[in-house]
């Protein structure tokens, strides 16, 4: 290979490599300070929003991320930092519905089923912020995922009008959590895209008040 070409090649691959990195930078620093792992020093809102995952792997083994979530959720509802809890996630198919599984879960945790209400929506983080502030008419909002993911609710939040903080819940290791925070990189490129070209949520819907 000629040294232009090697040189052309390396701007070539150097360049998307450096937008990720400026993606993750920026969302990093756009949410420090805003994310808690010590139940004591989060401030209290009224409503908690827990990002829906799916319950089981592909394998059929229980999903870490979801249990976490779980687990955090329940600590923050029993500690008193909320409220209600918004459950955002999935229900795409009859055979697939994350907020009520979600709040099946929450319920045998200990939060009361008054307490609960679902966003079926919630295809994306993007249409989880949104819907929280679209439809059921959040100023804001603590979320409530892992920390990475915190991050980019966050941005995307501020970025729609929606104030929001971030109660993170345990991380995964080992491999597993390594394919999931390097999807994540590109995730955040995604946010810049979808910012840029003004994407909407799949659906909005008639507003509902948590009360």
């Amino acid at each position: 290979m000629k040294k232009k070409h090697f040189k052309i090649l390396a701007l070539l691959l150097g360049v998307p490599f450096l937008l990720i990195l400026l993606c993750n930078h920026t969302i990093n620093s756009a949410a420090v300070g805003k994310t808690f792992f010590d139940l004591g020093n989060i401030p209290k809102n009224r409503v908690g929003l827990v990002l829906g995952t799916s319950k089981k792997l592909v394998s059929g083994h229980p999903n870490p991320y979801y249990t976490f979530r779980i687990n955090a959720t329940v600590a923050l509802y029993k500690a008193g930092k909320i409220e209600f809890v918004l459950v955002s996630g999935d229900n795409g198919t009859i055979y697939y519905n994350e907020p009520t599984t979600i709040k099946k879960d929450l319920i045998k945790g200990g939060v009361p089923e008054e307490k609960i209400f679902l966003d079926y929506a919630g295809f994306r983080t993007l249409d989880s912020m949104v819907r929280a502030k679209e439809v059921f008419g959040l100023d804001k909002v603590t979320v409530i995922s892992q920390k990475f993911h915190n991050e980019r609710a966050i941005y995307l939040a501020e970025k729609k009008g929606l104030s929001a903080i971030g109660y993170n819940a345990r991380d995964v290791e080992g491999k597993q959590g390594f394919k999931v925070r390097f999807r994540e990189y590109f995730a955040r490129v995604k946010v810049f895209l979808d910012l840029m070209f003004n994407t909407q949520p799949k659906f909005f819907g008639e507003m509902v008040e948590i009360q």
